[in-house]
C-alpha cells in the first residue's frame, strides 16, 4: 500500500501544518490513546495524532467526554507521547479544565505540556472562552480550537445533532473561527456542521481546519480510532467511514483461542518449554 506524504521522517510541527494547507497537501489526523496503537499510527505515517478526550467514552466507558479528568488525560497523553516520532500530537483539555477561569486554564495547559511531552493541546469554545486562549497562548503553548459540535456542552445541546444549520448560529460560528485565529491558534477543529459553510471557513481562515462531519472542503480530517477501526460496532453516523471490522477479527481471534485451550490444544509441544 502506498502513503500519500511527503518528507516522511521530518517531525511534523504546527508550522509545518500551515505549510501543508498553503500549498492544498490535505492534513491527516487520527486519535490515540495508547502507547501500541499510537506506535502504528505514527509510522503508518499519520500527521497529527489526537489524545481526544474520546477517551472518556471508548477507554473508560461513559456515556459522554464530561467524566474523564486531567490526571486521565496526562496518563493518556503520556503513554502516546512516548510512542510517537514523527505526528504532532495534540492533547485535549477535558472539561471543566479551561471554562470560565483563565487561570485554571493555565495551570491545566502547563500540567499538561509539562507531564505529558505533548506538541500542543485542543479546547472547545469561542468567544467565550478568547481569555483562557489568551492566557495559554501567552505561555507560548500552541493551541488547536474546536467549533461546531462540542460535545463538552452536550448537556447545553441536548443532542449530538449538526450544529450551525440556522443562520444565526452559523454566522456566530464564523465569527468565532476568526476569533481563535485572531488570538494566535494554530489550527481549528470542525465537528459536525454543514459541508457548505466549513468550506467557508477554511477558505476564509489562514490557518489549518480539520474537519469531522464538515465535509471535503477543509484542510484536512479527523476520525475516531475505535470507530474508523470497527473496534466500536454501535456508533454509525453518516461521516464515519470503517476500514476495517476489527471487531469481528478481535471476537473471531479470541473464541478461536479459548476453544483450542478447551480441547487441550493450545499450547502444542511446540509451545512449551
Amino acid at each position: 500500500m502506498s502513503v500519500a506524504i511527503s518528507d516522511n521522517n521530518r517531525k511534523v510541527t504546527t508550522h509545518r501544518l500551515i505549510e501543508m494547507k498553503q500549498r492544498g497537501e490535505k492534513i491527516s489526523m487520527l486519535t490515540a490513546y495508547d502507547y501500541s496503537m499510537a506506535q502504528i499510527i505514527d509510522q503508518a505515517g499519520m500527521d497529527i495524532i489526537l489524545v481526544g478526550d474520546s477517551a472518556s467514552n471508548v477507554m473508560a466507558g461513559n456515556l459522554t467526554t464530561l467524566p474523564i479528568t486531567l490526571d486521565q488525560m496526562i496518563y493518556h497523553g503520556k503513554s502516546v507521547v512516548k510512542a510517537v516520532k514523527r505526528a504532532l500530537v495534540v492533547v485535549d483539555l477535558p472539561f471543566g479544565t479551561y471554562q470560565g477561569n483563565s487561570k485554571e486554564a493555565l495551570t491545566s495547559a502547563i500540567r499538561v505540556m509539562k507531564e505529558t511531552h505533548a506538541d500542543c493541546i485542543k479546547i472547545e469554545g469561542g468567544a467565550e472562552i478568547k481569555e483562557s486562549v489568551q492566557r495559554i497562548l501567552c505561555a507560548g503553548i500552541p493551541i488547536m480550537g474546536h467549533l461546531g459540535l462540542t460535545p463538552q456542552s452536550i448537556n447545553k445541546f441536548g443532542t449530538y445533532a449538526v450544529r450551525a444549520r440556522d443562520e444565526e448560529e452559523a454566522g456566530k460560528l464564523l465569527e468565532d473561527a476568526h476569533i481563535l485565529e485572531d488570538a494566535g491558534c494554530f489550527a481549528v477543529l470542525l465537528e459536525k456542521i454543514p459541508a457548505a459553510l466549513a468550506t467557508r471557513v477554511a477558505s476564509e481562515l489562514n490557518i489549518p481546519v480539520i474537519g469531522i462531519g464538515a465535509g471535503g472542503g477543509v484542510d484536512g480530517q479527523v476520525l475516531v480510532m475505535h470507530d474508523m477501526l470497527g473496534i466500536n460496532k454501535e456508533f454509525s453516523p453518516r461521516f464515519l467511514r470503517r476500514y476495517a471490522n476489527l471487531y469481528e477479527v478481535i471476537t473471531e481471534a479470541v473464541q478461536s483461542y479459548i476453544d483450542d485451550v478447551k480441547k487441550k490444544d493450545f499450547p502444542n509441544e511446540k509451545e512449551q518449554y
